[in-house]
């Protein structure tokens, strides 16, 4: 082992949460974010998982400390996100690893260790549990364990989450409240392609351990215009995507488009929704939600996963606490059930645009 340097950094509001938490920070990344964030406007369109291949590409030419490995990604990976990568970086940088998960996160805990940049690769969220080990107990604590003479957390682990419409069990899963639960981890979740490539591009450079769920449905079908250069989005820093009076929605990932859909539903009724993206769960912006659910009065949170225990219940318990005197209707949560992730029965499962309609005049006619 060697420490390594001290690099990156996390947002400006989510800088005292991450310190809680026990995260590190510089001031470097923060300053690019300032520099890039007005420049991330034109460029061409890119589905999903182009911007995600553009920012690792982007990744690996920028630090030669950076590697990518993982089941299948020396082809281009079951979803393409890794093509082109072995024949422009080699086989050095960018290879296969046994099917093994736990050995997957286990060597990016290593090589991280080392000073180098672990870009790891799960091939589907639905398989992350048996490496669950290596990141719960090793990466998460690896720097408070050495009373910071060590870290790892040069370590981004991406992974596809989510329904695809025909993913039943084991390729449906949104596994990311499991590690929200983890002081040291960070999670994060982008919305669209501009978002995934500024987003990934900060959490490989982030000084800490980052889960990245991409949302698979998304790869293909979202599309959008996306800057060719370098640039980075900041962390643990929500973004208002619509802006309201009647009642305040939270969400992540591609659940935003279904919300984005039934706040056009419930305008044409009269009701004024505003939309936040958190793009970050850990440490997540606790001050942006608490801001619009003051103006709003009311707050309905919506993600794919099970409903009990999901983030959606920690965000909800958070609003409680501290906007209780400036609610006027109890928080509404509309999410996945308790049940498996089903296969034929995946259109009950979800939480549809007309479930969380119903639930938006439930909440304004209380």
């Amino acid at each position: 082992m060697a420490m390594a340097a001290r690099r990156g950094a996390t947002a400006n509001r989510g800088q005292l949460v991450g310190i809680l938490r026990g995260f590190s920070s510089s001031s470097s990344v923060v300053d690019s974010w300032q520099k890039n964030k007005e420049g991330i406007a034109g460029g061409k369109p890119l589905n999903l998982f182009s911007a995600i291949n553009q920012a690792l590409h982007i990744a690996l030419e920028t630090d030669s400390r950076a590697y990518v490995f993982g089941e299948d990604v020396s082809f281009g990976g079951v979803f393409r996100c890794t093509t082109g990568l072995v024949e422009r970086f080699g086989r050095k940088r960018v290879f296969n690893t046994p099917l093994c998960e736990q050995g997957i996160a286990g060597f990016a805990v290593g090589l991280a260790a080392m000073g180098n940049r672990a870009i790891a690769e799960i091939q589907f969220a639905d398989y992350i549990y048996p490496a669950f080990d290596q990141i719960v107990n090793e990466a998460a604590k690896f720097r408070y364990r050495s009373g910071n003479e060590f870290n790892c957390g040069g370590i981004t682990i991406r992974t596809p989450y989510g329904a695809v419409g025909h993913g039943g069990h084991y390729h449906s899963q949104s596994p990311e409240a499991f590690f929200c639960h983890v002081p040291g981890l960070k999670v994060v979740i982008p919305r669209s392609p501009s978002e995934a490539k500024g987003l990934l591009l900060a959490c490989i450079r982030d000084p800490n351990p980052v889960i990245f769920f991409e949302p698979k449905w998304l790869y293909r079908l979202a599309v959008e215009e996306v800057p060719d250069h370098d640039y980075m989005l900041p962390l643990s820093q929500a973004e208002v995507m619509r802006e309201g009076t009647d009642i305040t929605l939270v969400g992540w990932g591609a659940q935003l488009l279904v919300m984005e859909q039934a706040c056009e539903i419930a305008e044409k009724e009269g009701i004024s929704c505003e939309l936040i993206d958190l793009k970050t769960l850990i440490p997540w912006d606790k001050e942006a939600v608490e801001v619009s659910v003051n103006k709003t009065g009311r707050l309905l949170v919506s993600h794919e996963a099970p409903v009990t225990g999901g983030f959606g219940a920690e965000i909800a318990a958070s609003v409680v606490e501290n906007c209780f005197l400036r609610l006027e209707a109890p928080v509404a949560r509309v999410c996945g059930l308790d049940t498996p992730f089903p296969l034929v029965y995946e259109p009950f499962y979800l939480p549809t645009k007309n479930k969380i309609v119903d639930a938006i005049k439930a909440t304004v006619n209380y």
